[in-house]
């Protein structure tokens, strides 16, 4: 395949996966990101899931794929640099990055850490940041980003089970967490033990809920009997 060249920055050199068109198709790509600010980390990507919405941008099924696009949204890596004003890591920790990368910092929903429903919310990829620069995301080398939208992971563990946390997990935590479902004895139901719905298995089995799988696989069924 053939490689581009493309640079939206000078400082920090950068090798990736990005799709072309909207036939999906990733091949090789160098670009530059931004420089590390103040309050920015630098991480070199050890990980980074395949979220089904990747798929999706990278073919524009929703029809608001930027291109070159370059997906990935469950990232993590190992920080590599940190700005003067970085507080929350230093060189050598490992941090994930998820689903955004920015936000205006000053609304009503910053201020409630509600930085997801920002309507100046800047997303990890396929969405324009600073300077009117498109965002590229984790199926690359390195990431540069604020501290803010990092988190810190503990050293023990698992990084390739931790990745996909960013988005499925979060994406069925947050809502068993507004509900009060993380409670002993607790009776769950999931529908559909795909990426989400198998992560909300594992967080309710990890608190001692009772949990029922609604499923049309017979094969899933016997799986999940197996495992549970």
């Amino acid at each position: 395949m053939s490689e581009a060249t493309i640079s939206f920055a000078e400082e920090v050199q950068a090798y990736g996966w990005t799709a072309r068109d909207s036939s999906g198709i990733l091949s090789p790509f160098h670009f530059t990101r931004r420089t590390n600010g103040g309050n920015g980390i630098t991480m070199k990507t050890l990980y980074c899931g395949i979220c089904h919405s990747d798929l999706h941008l990278a073919k524009n099924k929703v029809g608001t794929s930027r291109y070159p696009l370059l997906p990935g949204h469950e990232i993590v890596g190992e920080v590599t640099k940190v700005g003067s004003s970085v507080t929350k890591f230093k060189v050598g920790d490992k941090a994930g990055v998820r689903c955004m990368v920015g936000s205006s910092g000053s609304c009503d929903k910053c201020a409630q850490d509600l930085e997801n429903h920002c309507p100046n919310m800047i997303r990890t990829y396929n969405n324009f940041g600073d300077e009117s620069t498109l965002t590229f995301g984790g199926y690359s080398d390195k990431l540069v980003v604020e501290e803010h939208f990092a988190v810190r992971i503990p050293d023990n563990l698992p990084l390739a089970g931790v990745a996909p946390m960013l988005c499925a997990g979060i994406t069925v935590y947050s809502p068993m967490r507004h509900f009060g479902l993380f409670e002993h004895g607790k009776h769950l139901g999931v529908i559909g033990l795909g990426g989400l719905g198998h992560m909300a298995v594992k967080f309710a089995k990890a608190v001692g809920a009772k949990v029922t799988v609604i499923s049309t696989s017979v094969d899933v069924i016997i799986w999940f009997d197996n495992e549970t």
